[in-house]
């Protein structure tokens, strides 16, 4: 049987989302209930799978890395072994920080950082030789304009 939230849980889920260090008691504070039934209300929804876990963001430029781009990628056999091998080798680079699986024309879509345009350039090209990888088409970022918490609408 699936999770029922109701608006307390969406409460939470939202005030954990915008800051994810507070206290229970803080979070309890703002949802309008005592700290033990808040805390576990948040371990259920934790237990459920619906809160998955905790980051702290980061701002890429304040680390050195100017360049966030996206990168399309179409592989010349959507076999699943090969599909599995490109997830793997995927896996392994650091400068990619997401990486989706698609249906339609395109097979991947990976979003990715570097410090300068020449570290991008090498990126692109190290994509470009990977086995089975028959297009690529990339965009560089240039302003985020949205960056909303998943939430149930």
């Amino acid at each position: 049987m699936p999770f029922r939230l109701d608006d307390i849980d969406l409460q939470i889920i939202r005030e954990l989302q915008a800051d994810g260090r507070m206290t229970n008691v803080e979070l309890a504070r703002r949802v309008g209930m005592s700290a033990p039934p808040c805390l576990r209300r948040v371990r259920a929804l934790e237990e459920a799978g619906i809160i998955t876990g905790y980051r702290a963001l980061v701002d890429e430029k304040a680390l050195g890395l100017e360049i966030v781009f996206f990168a399309f990628v179409h592989l010349s056999s959507q076999a699943e072994a090969d599909l599995a091998t490109f997830r793997e080798q995927i896996r392994q680079w650091k400068a990619v920080r997401e990486c989706w699986t698609l249906s339609g024309d395109i097979d991947f879509i990976l979003k990715g950082v570097a410090p300068d345009l020449r570290a991008f350039q090498a990126l692109v090209g190290e994509l470009t030789a990977l086995p089975n990888v028959r297009t690529i088409r990339t965009a560089v970022a240039l302003e985020k304009v949205k960056d909303e918490p998943i939430a149930p609408l």
